[in-house]
């Protein structure tokens, strides 16, 4: 008896043991800053009364954006570029018919070259694919100007860095054009959490689930489902990461310590390149389901997830948990809530509620009235009717001309562009070392702490 007892704790030490080098922990490295480099944070620069703005990348999202900035006072549209000349032309009708005058007209490989060393350039608007991001956002700084980078904004960890520290020298802002944190539900979600409704925020829930299935041939020399192909991980992280960092504060008071990643077979995708091209591939890297449990330095948790392989309704998920209340946007939109968080200025019984279960559209209703985020106030009607993903990419670009135009510093910074975008390289990192932790840089190199909430400017 004696003899099979302590053989089981033997076992079971060295089952503890072999776990426990398993799990050990993936470093990334920090480079050291610059000397007379520092952060940004916060950063207001010179403002701007009339921004001129360029466009580069006139593809699936920049002629939308080329639209909306055309209501937006004090904005003058001077270049605009792609690849393709018919699509740059295009645009140029976008503006004419809105009654602005013709930009220069840039196309070709390399065009964007000359379109960020243009002298008359306040803003570089970029919306090329995704490998494109981060070279043009660095050039465009190196050239003096802003720049506004859609998502994911960077690839890769070097990518990342470059960013960082292109922006820290030049001084010039790097926004990732994360519209997803400009939602309604998501802005309205945050003042309460920043009100203390909820108590808390202890676990934060995000996701990218879309069957791109229809929208796989629309993309200029199937660059997103090549990148698929040869990449594994959550490529496309930045909806998800966005709304469930802000409410976590991270880089505000708290930080990303590490992820561990996990994923699906691959199946969806390459099934789909048989039926429509009659190929077989082989050597498919990305798995059809993926999720990321990351831990923060004060003990809070982020799970994300990323499916663009399989016939589910599209979902964000968006939760927070706390520890007074919960929100939650997908596929129920609605919070559970407390007594003591609504008060009878909401609802008469409000004593009845007890947080086990949403409360009702009309407290919902009151609640999101109540707690409107101060940003959208004066813009809220405009933005539904301008549209872009229902309102939210109007008030995106909206805010981001208000702070340059007020030398205001931006909602969104370079470390948050960081943080969203690092999920890419570094669950692959996770997935192909048998889902092991990797540690998660702190790209404000000890600045985090710095600022102890997320403020937008007014």
């Amino acid at each position: 008896m004696k003899t099979t007892f302590f053989k089981n704790i033997l076992i079971t030490c060295c089952l503890l043991g072999w776990m426990g080098a398993s799990a050990q922990m993936i470093k990334t490295d920090t480079p050291k800053r610059a000397k007379g480099q520092t952060d940004v944070l916060r950063m207001a620069c010179t403002p701007i009364p009339t921004v001129r703005v360029a466009f580069i990348g006139l593809g699936m999202r920049g002629p939308g954006a080329v639209e909306r900035m055309t209501h937006i006072p004090g904005v003058e549209i001077v270049a605009l570029c792609d690849m393709l000349e018919d699509r740059t032309k295009s645009a140029n009708k976008i503006l004419v018919k809105a009654g602005f005058p013709k930009a220069k007209e840039f196309f070709g490989e390399n065009a964007w070259r000359q379109v960020t060393a243009l002298p008359n350039v306040d803003l570089v608007y970029v919306a090329t694919d995704w490998k494109h991001h981060a070279q043009i956002g660095v050039q465009a700084m190196k050239d003096g100007k802003h720049v506004a980078i859609e998502v994911p904004s960077a690839m890769t960890m070097d990518e990342i860095w470059e960013l960082i520290n292109t922006s820290e020298k030049t001084r010039k802002h790097c926004m990732q054009l994360e519209n997803c944190v400009y939602d309604f539900f998501e802005l309205t979600t945050l003042n309460m959490a920043q009100k203390g409704l909820f108590g808390e925020i202890l676990h934060a829930e995000g996701a990218y689930i879309h069957n791109l299935e229809p929208y796989w041939m629309d993309y200029w020399n199937n660059w997103r489902l090549d990148y698929n192909i040869k990449h594994r991980g959550d490529i496309y992280a930045t909806h998800g990461m966005g709304p469930a960092c802000l409410a976590l504060n991270i880089h505000r008071g708290d930080k990303m310590n590490y992820l561990v990643s996990m994923d699906t077979k691959t199946v969806g995708i390459p099934t789909f390149i048989k039926e429509k091209k009659g190929e077989d591939l082989k050597d498919f890297r990305n798995g059809d389901h993926t999720m990321t449990m990351i831990r923060t330095e004060n003990g809070k948790t982020i799970q994300i997830q990323h499916d663009v392989a399989n016939p589910r309704p599209y979902t964000r998920m968006y939760q927070l948990t706390g520890t007074k209340g919960f929100a939650n946007k997908y596929p129920v939109e609605g919070y559970a809530l407390g007594s003591k968080a609504v008060g009878a200025d909401i609802t008469p019984d409000y004593q009845k509620l007890d947080a086990e279960e949403y409360v009702s559209e009309e407290v919902k209703k009151a609640l999101m009235i109540k707690y409107k985020h101060p940003i959208v106030k004066g813009i809220e009607e405009k933005a539904k009717q301008i549209g872009g993903h229902g309102g939210m990419d109007f008030i995106m670009d909206y805010r981001l001309i208000h702070c340059l135009q007020n030398g205001l510093p931006l909602d969104m910074d370079v470390y948050d562009l960081a943080e969203w975008s690092c999920l890419g390289p570094l669950t692959e990192i996770s997935l192909d070392n048998g889902s092991a932790p990797v540690q998660i840089p702190d790209f404000t190199r000890g600045g985090w702490n710095k600022l102890k909430t997320v403020e937008f400017s007014e």
